[in-house]
């Protein structure tokens, strides 16, 4: 795939102090704060409140598979979408709406169908679910990375808000599990959904903004079948799908039930609780390494910091099967801190150097979104059996070497985005929209 045909100098983004004392910043910082705060209340206690409830592990698998599908059948039309709507909000406002529902959800409608059947529970649930999860975070990260680049601040400096409000909520949310009950954190949820509409209507768009998306309905800039199809056959781009189906969705896969083998593992105290407390603090270590990964993710390019994203993945998961110590599995945990900012920050930043900026959305769902989905629909109901047949320890042995097989294929696959970066122009911060300035 060509450069983008409009090779603007980077000159967006800026220091995070200068980020700060604007208003638009905060705005779209509580966009992500509140958001994630939904996705970290379901993907830390989902597994946790399903086993209590009486579902087995295979059963929590097929959740997370079909929510995979899901996601992976909605993906590919949200990005075509997005691409066309721009900054407007209409598909944003609809994830928005499906996640006030998570509370009536999980309280009115998940126990009957649980009453009725298991199998039939998890369907239902993980297609729900992946309406606000799994398809509806695509759409969130790309209205707001656009957003950053229309607006002038880090991507990676707002998106550390999500960060900060997934250690917050685990704390919330592990307090309101072990002292009003396990199922008022839906309603916590919903209530986290309601903020984040007050703060979607209120959310500014710069006026030229405006204009470029006006501008997007003429013969001149729109995106048209040939520019996607090269997206298809670009070797990068291939690349990158291979990555991101084997280890960003491990990286979930990982997750989903990680919880459960922490708790069989912690034989004093309560583990739910300890649980909570480690992931908060993972979460804000987080938010502090994303204070800085843009600078690094600039330093040493974005396929590296994919890399270097997977490397870590191995050796938490390695590290998890093998030392299992409640200290271990604490520091296996924590781990995820450096993971997460390295891939949020590696993955938009590959985007929008290697592929064309106009379709920065559909080369995001599908390159990121879909690839993931595909993986976690892949990889969930298989791991998940394997935890109940051969256990956690030897499943994740098998994880690590999967994880370690993508990431070399994946590697001979991808062009550096170094060199190319390098010959745009120099970039302090993420790129301006080069949308914008063809106009």
């Amino acid at each position: 795939m060509s450069a983008p045909t409009a090779t603007t100098p980077a000159t967006g983004g800026g220091s995070i102090l200068t980020s700060l004392k604007r208003g638009v910043f905060w705005n779209y910082g509580g966009l992500y704060f509140f958001y994630f705060a939904v996705w970290q209340i379901f993907f830390s206690f989902h597994g946790l409140w399903l086993s209590e409830k009486g579902m087995g592990e295979g059963n929590i698998g097929l959740i997370n598979t079909v929510m995979a599908i899901t996601a992976l059948c909605l993906q590919p039309l949200y990005g075509y979408l997005q691409d066309r709507l721009g900054l407007k909000k209409h598909l944003f406002a609809f994830v928005v709406l499906c996640g006030a529902m998570v509370g009536p959800f999980f309280a009115f409608v998940f126990p009957p169908l649980m009453a009725w059947s298991m199998v039939g529970a998890a369907v239902v649930g993980g297609m729900f679910m992946a309406l606000v999860l799994l398809a509806g975070v695509s759409v969130v990260e790309a209205f707001n990375e656009r957003a950053s680049r229309a607006n002038g601040f880090e991507y990676g400096h707002a998106r550390l808000f999500g960060s900060i409000a997934g250690g917050t909520i685990t704390l919330v949310a592990g307090w309101m599990w072990s002292h009003v009950n396990p199922d008022s954190i839906w309603w916590a949820a919903s209530f986290c959904a309601i903020v984040l509409g007050a703060l979607l209507f209120v959310a500014k768009v710069p006026d030229q903004a405006k204009e470029s998306a006006a501008a997007g309905e003429t013969s001149a800039t729109k995106v048209s079948k040939d520019t996607v199809k090269r997206l298809f056959t670009d070797r990068s781009f291939i690349g990158f799908v291979v990555l991101m189906f084997g280890t960003a969705a491990l990286y979930d896969v990982f997750d989903q039930q990680f919880s459960i083998y922490f708790a069989q593992h912690v034989n004093h105290g309560d583990p739910v609780a300890l649980f909570s407390q480690v992931v908060t603090i993972q979460i804000f270590a987080e938010a502090a390494v994303m204070l800085v990964a843009p600078w690094f993710v600039n330093k040493i390019g974005a396929k590296r910091g994919l890399q270097l994203f997977a490397a870590i993945l191995v050796v938490r998961v390695l590290g998890s099967a093998l030392v299992t110590t409640t200290e271990a599995l604490i520091a296996w945990r924590l781990l995820a801190a450096i993971e997460m900012p390295l891939m949020l920050v590696s993955v938009m930043k590959y985007i929008t150097r290697m592929f064309d900026v106009r379709i920065s959305a559909t080369a995001y769902m599908l390159g990121f979104g879909v690839a993931k989905s595909l993986g976690v629909a892949a990889f969930s109901l298989p791991f998940g059996q394997a935890y109940e047949t051969i256990g956690f320890s030897d499943a994740y042995l098998v994880m690590s070497v999967v994880i370690i097989a993508v990431t070399v294929i994946a590697s001979f696959l991808m062009r550096s985005d170094k060199e190319r970066d390098d010959a745009i122009a120099e970039d302090p911060g993420e790129p301006v929209a080069r949308e914008l300035v063809s106009a």
